[in-house]
C-alpha cells in the first residue's frame, strides 16, 4: 500500500510540474516568434513596401504591403504562428495575381513588431490594421484572410467591422482545440491565458465566409473547423471546402483551393456570371 501511495504521490507531483511548465511556457509554444532587426531588408521577387503603425499602448507594429497594378481590392492577411514575413510574404502572389493588393501585419514579437503580448493587444492591433486600410479602401473591397492562428485575429475583425468577405485557412473554433490535440491530459481550461473563441465571435459576422481545411490536419482537428462552420449564422453566405488528403500546411497544392480562391477574389459581376462562389464540399 505504501508503495502505491508513493507512486501516486510521484505521479501527482509530476503532473503538477508538467502543468506548471506548460503554464509558464505557453506563449513560447503558441507564438513561435522570431524577431528581426529594424535594419533587416526583405527580398521578394514582387514589389512591396514596409508599413508601420502605433498600437494603442504605444507599441511599434510592422507590416508589409504588396501593391498590384490596377488593384480591384485588398487582402488583409493574418498569418500563422510560426515564422515571420520573410516566409509569409512569399504567399502574396496568390492574391496579387487576382488583382488584389495585400497587407500582411506582423504580430507583436514577430519580425520587426514590438510590444508586450496579450490576447487583447493582438485583437486591438488587428483592428488598427483594418482601420488603417479603411483610409485607403472602402470596406466592400477588403477581404480578411486568417491562416491557422491568424484566424484568431481575422474572425474578430470581421465580426466588429464589415469587410467584403472572410476567408479562413485551417482555422479553429477555439484555441483549446489544437491544444488538446497535442496534450489531451492537461487542464487547459485552467492553464490557457489565450482563448481565441472564434466560434463565439463568428456569430456576429455578416459578410460571406469561406473555410478551407484538411481532413488529415494534425495541428487543428477538422472537427474544430466544422464546429466553427456550424457557428456561422444561417443568414450568412458560407461554404466549407474540406480536402480529404489535406494536412495543415499543404492546402495550396490542391487545384480546387486556387479555383475557389480566385472565385472569391473575382469582381462581383464576374461571380454572378459564374453562378456564385462554387459548390461547397470536398474536391
Amino acid at each position: 500500500m505504501f508503495a502505491w501511495l508513493t507512486l501516486l504521490s510521484a505521479l501527482a507531483v509530476g503532473y503538477a510540474a508538467l502543468c506548471l511548465v506548460y503554464y509558464l511556457l505557453q506563449e513560447r509554444l503558441i507564438f513561435v516568434r522570431h524577431p528581426l532587426s529594424k535594419r533587416y531588408r526583405y527580398r521578394f521577387a514582387h514589389a512591396f513596401e514596409e508599413r508601420w503603425i502605433t498600437g494603442c499602448d504605444g507599441a511599434e507594429l510592422h507590416g508589409l504591403y504588396f501593391p498590384t497594378e490596377n488593384a480591384v481590392g485588398v487582402v488583409l492577411y493574418f498569418h500563422g504562428n510560426t515564422g515571420t514575413l520573410k516566409r509569409w510574404g512569399k504567399r502574396a502572389p496568390r492574391f496579387t495575381r487576382s488583382g488584389h493588393a495585400v497587407l500582411m501585419p506582423e504580430p507583436r514579437g514577430y519580425g520587426k513588431s514590438k510590444g508586450p503580448l496579450s490576447e487583447s493587444a493582438i485583437l486591438a492591433d488587428a483592428l488598427l490594421w483594418y482601420d488603417q486600410l479603411c483610409t485607403e479602401w472602402p470596406e466592400d473591397r477588403i477581404v480578411v484572410y486568417g491562416r491557422s492562428l491568424g484566424s484568431g485575429s481575422a474572425v474578430p475583425v470581421a465580426a466588429q467591422r464589415n469587410p467584403r468577405s472572410l476567408v479562413l485557412e485551417s482555422p479553429f473554433a477555439r484555441l483549446i482545440d489544437p491544444a488538446r490535440n497535442y496534450f489531451r491530459w492537461l487542464p487547459y481550461g485552467l492553464l490557457l491565458n489565450y482563448r481565441f473563441t472564434n466560434d463565439v465571435a463568428i456569430r456576429r459576422v455578416r459578410c460571406p465566409v469561406c473555410i478551407f481545411h484538411g481532413e488529415r490536419d494534425g495541428v487543428v482537428p477538422v472537427a474544430s473547423a466544422l464546429k466553427l462552420y456550424a457557428s456561422i449564422p444561417n443568414s450568412v453566405e458560407r461554404q466549407m471546402i474540406v480536402f480529404p488528403t489535406g494536412h495543415h500546411n499543404d492546402l495550396a497544392r490542391f487545384a480546387r483551393y486556387h479555383r475557389v480562391l480566385r472565385a472569391l477574389l473575382s469582381r462581383p459581376e464576374q461571380r454572378r456570371e459564374r453562378g456564385g462562389h462554387g459548390v461547397p464540399g470536398r474536391p
